[in-house]
């Protein structure tokens, strides 16, 4: 079960718990005080950043210190988690406070019950440092155990009663309901992205799909093999043929009272990508589990728009194949005809997330929406060129910085990209329209944005978000990020269309 969150503004002596978390930042000489960790410092007798100093604690990022209270505190452990240093004007941001709060409820498995003081850095809570607060807090309390025989009775659980010290309960009971709504969202993403391609194969994977949305009061749509041909999808098609479970395409539609804005999503759901018959090395080919981690936001997305009752109408469009190699598969120099009668020359069958795509956002265009976004692990080209942990961003350039905004609003990290106008030449074909891959890997990652915009309207704003390497962690948590599916980028796609309906 996950955690439950709530607020209080009783004084901390009148308070029990497990543990107490409290945050220090970095200083040059060591941990820079938070009101809420002198408040500790004063219970405990003036003895907290002594003992700290003896531990040699820094105040540095991703750092818990773990202390006993020796009876001096209604809490037989005070947890102490670093902010790292602030910034240039003494404060730290909401992101730091949420990856400290994620650290602390990592590092306090085995302790059922925490109050947190984290809401006091920077002094008197706001909703954005709530928000923080409670969603770090609650995505570090993630754990993904369907798999898991045979789990001992005993073992140490996760915090599951998480409480926020505030001035005053009522507005932090709404930032917290909020911060509950999101972190749920986050966690479904991550059980799609983890739960393991023999189990999540694209049927399923729709039919989970249009269940959470169902429960929310959305409409759901599944189109199967014969209603994708019907319906001229040969993008889809082409991608799911090598398999034996065939493809879908997914709709999810949900209408706010009052809606002001439509807006379009898309996302990318290859349930298993072994490149094809143009098959991919076979070191960390299970990674490939997680290529339909775009599908997952979009989807956890607009069920969190429905659940948080934004005035605006969401549509879905969710493409799921698996892409494997066998005689029925699509080869290279196949020449592939899309929804919207545009044809590809396909060169590569591991460039597939694009064709699949193609006709999403060809599909979700005809809706006539007033921006659409989509979210794809498109390219490992993003990984070398921004790393695992930042998301490349393109398409249109007003819609483009939205979304980089609300990315630094969410705590997601992205970055601008540009659409140079040279390398779309490299799409070229001498018999289609284009080709899906170039094979001059230079710019992949924008070639990828290149062939995306080929299905878009020039009329509707537009952006893609590569998430290659930031939607699957395959190094150590940090933070709230723990290994495997992270969420991301659902809580910049929720930013988005709310800086989207408030224009």
């Amino acid at each position: 079960m996950p955690p439950t969150i709530t607020a209080t503004d009783q004084p901390l002596e009148k308070l029990s718990a497990d543990a107490v978390v409290v945050a220090v930042g970095k200083g040059p000489d060591g941990p820079l005080p938070t009101p809420g960790a002198e408040a500790v410092d004063r219970l405990l007798g003036g003895r907290l950043f002594a003992a700290l100093a003896d531990l040699g604690a820094r105040g540095g990022e991703d750092e818990v210190t773990r202390l006993a209270s020796f009876g001096q505190g209604p809490f037989p452990v005070v947890a102490v988690t670093g902010l790292g240093a602030p910034g240039a004007d003494g404060g730290y941001t909401p992101e730091a406070v949420r990856r400290a709060a994620g650290a602390a409820s990592r590092a306090l498995k085995g302790r059922g019950s925490l109050v947190t003081l984290l809401a006091a850095v920077g002094g008197a809570p706001d909703a954005e440092r709530l928000h923080a607060v409670g969603e770090g807090s609650l995505l570090g309390a993630y754990e993904f155990t369907a798999y898991k025989s045979d789990l001992p009775a005993n073992r140490p659980l996760p915090p599951q009663q998480i409480t926020v010290v505030v001035p005053g309960t009522s507005e932090a009971e709404t930032a917290l309901r909020r911060a509950r709504a999101v972190a749920d969202a986050v966690a479904l993403v991550r059980d799609l992205v983890n739960t393991p391609p023999n189990d999540l194969y694209p049927a399923e994977m729709a039919a989970r799909g249009a269940a959470a949305g169902e429960k929310l009061g959305l409409t759901a749509e599944i189109l199967d093999e014969e209603a994708l041909a019907t319906g001229g999808y040969g993008g889809i098609l082409a991608v799911g043929s090598g398999s034996t479970r065939k493809p879908r395409l997914l709709r999810l539609t949900y209408t706010g009272t009052g809606a002001r804005k439509k807006v379009a999503l898309v996302g990318k759901g290859i349930t298993f990508d072994s490149g094809g018959i143009s098959i991919k090395p076979a070191a960390k080919m299970e990674d490939m589990k997680s290529d339909m981690a775009g599908a997952a936001a979009v989807i956890a997305t607009v069920c969190l728009v429905a659940q948080l009752g934004l005035p605006v109408e969401v549509t879905a469009t969710v493409p799921m194949a698996e892409n494997l190699p066998s005689g029925s598969a699509y080869r290279p120099a196949d020449v592939i005809t899309f929804r919207n009668g545009k044809k590809a020359e396909i060169t590569n069958t591991d460039a597939e997330g694009r064709v699949v795509l193609a006709d999403a956002i060809a599909r979700a265009a005809e809706d006539r929406p007033d921006a659409l976004l989509e979210t794809s692990t498109l390219t490992g080209a993003q990984m070398v060129a921004l790393g695992a942990r930042t998301a490349g961003v393109m398409g249109s350039d007003d819609l483009r910085d939205a979304v980089i905004a609300a990315s630094q609003r969410a705590g997601e990290s992205m970055w601008p990209m540009p659409l140079p106008p040279e390398l779309r030449r490299g799409l070229d074909s001498p018999v289609a329209d284009f080709v899906n891959a170039n094979a001059d890997r230079m710019g992949g990652m924008l070639v990828g944005g290149h062939f995306l915009k080929e299905f878009v309207p020039a009329d509707l704003p537009w952006a893609h978000i590569d998430i290659a390497g930031p939607s699957y962690n395959t190094g150590g948590p940090w933070g709230y990020t723990l290994k495997g599916g992270t969420g991301v980028p659902v809580r910049t796609l929720l930013a988005t269309i709310e800086a989207l309906i408030a224009e």
